[in-house]
């Protein structure tokens, strides 16, 4: 014990003057002294620990990386979900991202109209792109869907009836139940129908003068087969309007282009639903569109407007970050033939499957070099997700690596997917029928992922 250097006399080398150069003072003395702890400890135990300076120096450096290192770090997607929720969803494009640094470097024109030198409407800067990629009368945009579908529920049913088909009372991810967000809105749910068939004249009987709005919703994460009816938009629209009500759609994920064009199975637009006739239409940003969290509602102008009155929107709005990523997103979809090159979504969701084919046999030699002896690599075909609730039953060609354990039993593949998580940059895969399944469809840049491999090898035996 007291062989071990004192805190003060660490503190006054060079390498402590480093650590504080780097740290501040507070931080390096705590991670001094918390090694030296640790020191007393283990020889309070009977184990040999450490006695140089330099040594309990780095270990002190060590700890203060560490702490200082983010959780929210980038990682590599090789989950085969491509739109993953846990792993932030879409990635933005250049442009969004060149336009989101802008406005954080810099004052920028959120509520000022430069032409009057007045107050503006920051909801300005994508009412009229977004009014012009869906055919809408008048747009308005808040912090994600959830919020839409609150805010729009809220203004036009608060104290009333709304009325959805008992198929389509949807729960996704994170307890988010539309009863309960209706309930939160302030409506009284009228629930029509039954869980498979729901028919026009359910939604006649159910209209009464209590009645705020009719809501249809899409069934983002699952699909009801078989026996089965619904009525669609259109019609729906043509009974709200009879009865004097607004129909309100909710596309959940939402798209603003046919991804039919992109050999992928085709989903409505919003285009279609407000062509549809829909009072509003509510659907997110950082999904099939590509860009940061939002949740955009589209429709008539009336209706907006009451929106853009109800208080709850200024604590649902956006900041100048996210609106100036919004805009510069929105405005590559004035240029659909030059799209899928500049939209990271639409790209990895349109990889072609030889491409990503080719990356996998080009891989198998040095992820087998990371993951020897203990592990077998092979080239596999996948089946690569869409994720975040849109199309839940299509799936996509894909190729990848399965990882294997030589040996059988034990937990191997649980260790490698904790040692592959430990690693500077995270890889995450999935496990599957007994193997460790790294789907490459979202990888893109093949040097980051080999030099982030390389220090698997001091981690798996």
């Amino acid at each position: 014990m007291r062989d071990l250097p004192s805190v003060s006399t660490i503190l006054q080398t060079a390498e402590a003057a480093a650590l504080r150069e780097r740290f501040g003072h507070g931080l390096a003395t705590d991670a001094i002294r918390a090694v030296l702890d640790e020191a007393r400890r283990t020889l309070q135990a009977g184990a040999p620990a450490a006695f140089a300076i330099e040594e309990l120096a780095g270990q002190a450096e060590a700890r203060l990386e560490a702490a200082e290192r983010s959780a929210l770090r980038p990682v590599f997607n090789l989950t085969g979900t491509v739109l993953h929720t846990n792993l932030g969803r879409a990635l933005l494009a250049e442009a969004a991202i060149e336009a989101a640094v802008a406005a954080m470097r810099d004052p920028a024109a959120l509520e000022f109209d430069l032409a009057t030198g007045k107050r503006g409407e920051r909801d300005d800067h994508v009412r009229a792109l977004l009014c012009d990629l869906t055919g809408a009368e008048d747009a308005t945009v808040v912090n994600n869907n959830a919020a839409a579908v609150l805010i729009a529920i809220n203004t036009l049913a608060h104290g009333r009836g709304a009325i959805v088909s008992r198929g389509e009372l949807i729960e996704i991810g994170g307890a988010f139940r539309m009863p309960d967000i209706m309930q939160r809105a302030g409506a009284h749910l009228i629930e029509v129908g039954t869980t498979n068939r729901t028919h026009a004249k359910d939604y006649r009987a159910a209209l009464g003068p209590d009645t705020g709005l009719i809501l249809k919703v899409h069934t983002s994460n699952y699909r009801i087969q078989g026996f089965t009816a619904e009525v669609g938009a259109a019609e729906l629209a043509t009974i709200a309007d009879a009865a004097g009500v607004p129909l309100m759609n909710d596309l959940g994920s939402g798209t603003l282009v046919d991804l039919g064009h992109y050999a992928l199975e085709r989903e409505p637009t919003v285009r279609e639903a407000v062509a549809e006739g829909a009072g509003l239409v509510t659907f997110s940003g950082d999904k099939l569109l590509g860009g940061p969290q939002a949740g955009f509602i589209v429709g008539r102008h009336a209706l907006i407007e009451a929106i853009n009155r109800n208080p709850m929107k200024r604590a649902l709005r956006l900041d100048k970050i996210r609106l100036a990523a919004i805009e510069a997103t929105l405005r590559l979809y004035r240029d659909p033939d030059r799209l899928a090159e500049r939209l990271p979504t639409l790209k990895l969701l349109a990889r072609p499957e030889a491409e990503i084919e080719a990356q996998a046999h080009r891989l198998v030699p040095a992820v087998a070099a990371a993951v020897k002896p203990a592990f077998t690599v092979a080239p596999c075909p996948c089946q690569s997700q869409i994720g975040s609730g849109a199309l839940p039953l299509n799936t996509i060609a894909s190729a990848g690596l399965v990882i294997r354990p030589v040996a059988a039993g034990g937990r191997a593949l649980d260790t490698l997917a904790a040692a592959l998580r430990a690693l500077d940059r995270p890889i995450i895969g999935r496990i599957e029928d007994g193997g460790l399944i790294l789907d490459l469809r979202c990888l893109t840049d093949e040097a980051a992922f080999l030099t982030a491999l390389a220090g698997l090898r001091v981690m798996v035996p």
